[in-house]
């Protein structure tokens, strides 16, 4: 029987013997497979999973979730078999304020995830207007291709990619109406990760991620843009495995 937890989290080289534990939640139009190399590089030290939501791959004919806060909701189910051994978050662009979001309700059910790791993305209260989910489909290709944002491969093939723009466009619409005015924090420590050219959250903005914890606050610059992540695997994932050991 499939189950919640089956159809959300995906465990690409599982390692049961490992001390901590590993959620990566995927960016805008991102998948689970996305994160198939830090599973492999972090095996069998750490045990990675990662998120897989609704209208894309396997999952393609499912509907999308519309809101940032109904793939936390969701994901706060999914994750309960997984929350057996200490749970860092770990989330690029959008997969970043859902992973905050899905800190915060396990925070609510009593269960504090030991560390939040945001990457190439603004505070929740660090406000954009951003419309480009209302763009034209050539206008949306256009803005994928400017932040080279789809899995590998795909930027290559337009026919292919315009298959997948119902996901990208619901992602980016999520994302771009998210925010929190409340001051929700959460008690884990957050560690943000970004680009030094990420025209999607200056330091500015990604330095109010500190307002959003009381565990404590730190940021990585990396050399690149929305996707710096790709040219620098090696130094993010040691940056990432610091953190998950409480190095903060």
């Amino acid at each position: 029987m499939t189950t919640d937890s089956d159809l959300w989290l995906r465990r690409f080289t599982p390692a049961p013997e490992a001390p901590a534990r590993l959620l990566c939640l995927p960016h805008a139009g991102g998948s689970a497979s996305y994160f198939f190399p830090v599973s492999k590089a972090l095996a069998p030290r750490v045990d990675v999973v990662a998120a897989q939501y609704p209208g894309r791959q396997d999952r393609r004919l499912e509907p999308c979730v519309p809101t940032v806060a109904g793939l936390a909701d969701q994901l706060a189910e999914a994750v309960r078999p997984y929350l057996d051994k200490p749970l860092t978050l770990f989330g690029h662009s959008m997969g970043a304020s859902v992973a905050f979001e899905l800190a915060l309700r396990l925070q609510e059910r009593g269960t504090d995830v030991a560390g939040v790791v945001v990457s190439g993305r603004r505070a929740p209260s660090a406000l954009r207007d951003e419309q480009t989910h209302l763009l034209d489909d050539d206008g949306l290709l256009a803005e994928i291709h400017s932040l080279e944002g789809t899995e590998s491969g795909l930027l290559d093939d337009d026919e292919i990619l315009r298959l997948v723009l119902p996901a990208i466009r619901n992602d980016y619409r999520a994302a771009e109406l998210y925010r929190r005015t409340d001051g929700a924090t959460v008690r884990a420590p957050i560690l943000a990760l970004l680009g030094d050219r990420d025209p999607k959250a200056t330091e500015a903005e990604t330095r109010k991620w500190a307002e959003h914890t009381s565990g404590g606050f730190d940021l990585e610059l990396y050399p690149g843009g929305h996707f710096y992540l790709t040219q620098h695997v090696p130094a993010v994932l040691a940056r990432i495995e610091k953190h998950i050991d409480g190095d903060h």
